[in-house]
């Protein structure tokens, strides 16, 4: 294993626990509802969805830090974050303690999903940037599919299993924190705060064969004509920031963290007991991963287009699918093995792409905050949704729910199909000028 790969894990552990800490949460859903009497609309919005209201503001200020003080020292405080929200949300005995804890865990979310790509994506040379990027979603899923099964494994665990569940985040989150101490810092960081020497030192590291010298000129190039004052908001940057916009956008459009979220709830309302509806949860996490996999291998072979593409197809035909087995009442295992392929899905299309190709689309001098725009996007839009499920499966019902899920994909598709370019094989500056010269032109 070479450095660039080594230092690409280390960083996108941080999706490790952005996973695990998402969906660890499912297992106790139910628990903290009867424990503390609260209603579905409080239970919904405040002890279930305040990680994510978390994330929001990690996404809307993580460009902050990430610029400032590094993406490397970004990583080692989001990394003390998620231990202290772990630590704090097992020890808490009243809901509103409870969700103060999950909303620190939602700020190392929300900045790690800035910091973690904006890092990896300095790093990589362009012919496998795609791959590398996308080992940040690969640890996401992962981690998702380790809290499913860490929550079925302490199922039982003492008398409350929900402080196990939530407390064991805290010892994946302090191992994190010791690798990012072993990682350099990104040379494209460096270079944007004048600190030369040391960019040299890491490119050496680096042995891609680009020395300090071309790499400057290349930056030097892609800011053209900027103003000092210049943001991701500027016309030249309307492209870009349209893209980045709606593939955020369709990502929760999807419905897909609503049903990470809630995944043994709607398996207990198909029809499967608590312990089947927990190993469904597990085989979710599984086929998450072998999907997510196969993502990573294509990504740099197929393209982005090509994989939101069969991602698109396949939400729309998997998502139909599940809102008539809610319709026609289909008992037995059919909504589990259509939310599988629904997820398959999703790890190939959506899941493989979207972290990638925000990365890819903005200029190097305002990557983070684009990253930061996405984001803010994604995660405004992930909490919200989630927040208002246990009430919508209440009041109109799941096959709806689902129904319109699947017509915010088609959408998609044709979103894919006639705006999103590719953006494989080309070096970040050569995206930069290119996407700015197509701002231009639309706006003219």
């Amino acid at each position: 294993m070479n450095k660039l790969t080594l230092w690409s894990i280390c960083a996108a552990l941080a999706g490790f626990l952005f996973g695990f800490d998402t969906v660890v949460i499912s297992g106790a859903d139910k628990q903290l509802q009867e424990l503390w009497g609260t209603t579905d609309a409080f239970h919904g919005s405040v002890v279930m969805a305040m990680a994510l209201w978390g994330t929001v503001v990690g996404a809307i200020f993580g460009g902050i830090p990430t610029n400032k003080f590094g993406r490397r020292n970004t990583l080692f405080f989001i990394g003390a974050l998620y231990l202290v929200s772990a630590i704090g949300s097992a020890l808490v005995n009243d809901p509103v303690s409870f969700a103060a804890f999950r909303f620190i865990g939602g700020l190392g979310v929300g900045a790690s999903t800035i910091a973690a790509p904006t890092y990896i994506s300095e790093i990589a040379p362009p012919k496998n940037r795609g791959r590398l990027v996308s080992m940040y979603q690969f640890n996401i899923v992962l981690g998702i599919l380790m809290a499913f099964l860490s929550n079925y494994l302490l199922r039982d665990a003492g008398n409350q299993p929900w402080r196990w569940m939530l407390g064991v985040e805290a010892i994946p989150a302090f191992i994190y924190m010791l690798f990012v101490l072993f990682i350099p810092k990104s040379p494209r960081w460096l270079l944007s705060k004048s600190k030369i020497a040391e960019a040299k030192q890491v490119l050496q590291k680096m042995n891609i064969g680009m020395d300090i010298d071309q790499l400057s000129e290349n930056i030097q190039q892609s800011k053209g004509d900027r103003t000092t004052a210049e943001s991701i908001f500027l016309k030249r940057y309307r492209f870009p920031l349209m893209l980045a916009f709606l593939v955020a956008f369709f990502n929760q459009m999807s419905g897909i963290n609503a049903f990470l979220y809630y995944a043994p709830r709607i398996f207990e309302i198909a029809g499967l007991e608590q312990d089947s509806s927990l190993l469904s949860s597990i085989g979710i996490g599984v086929v998450n991963l072998i999907f997510t996999l196969i993502g990573v291998f294509l990504i740099d072979k197929a393209g982005r287009k090509q994989l939101m593409l069969v991602g698109s197809i396949g939400y729309i035909i998997s998502l139909l699918l599940v809102a008539c087995a809610f319709f026609f009442q289909w008992g037995g295992l059919w909504v589990p093995i259509f939310l599988f392929i629904f997820i398959a899905s999703h790890a190939v299309g959506q899941g493989a792409v979207i972290w990638v190709f925000i990365s890819e689309i903005f200029p190097n001098h305002l990557r983070a905050s684009g990253q930061a725009f996405g984001s803010s996007v994604h995660w405004v839009l992930a909490a919200i949704i989630p927040s208002f499920v246990p009430v919508l499966f209440t009041s109109i019902g799941a096959g709806y729910v689902f129904l319109f899920f699947a017509i915010m994909m088609f959408f998609q598709l044709l979103f894919v199909l006639f705006m999103m370019p590719e953006t494989k094989g080309k070096s970040l500056e050569d995206l930069s000028r290119e996407l700015s010269l197509k701002s231009k032109f639309k706006s003219n």
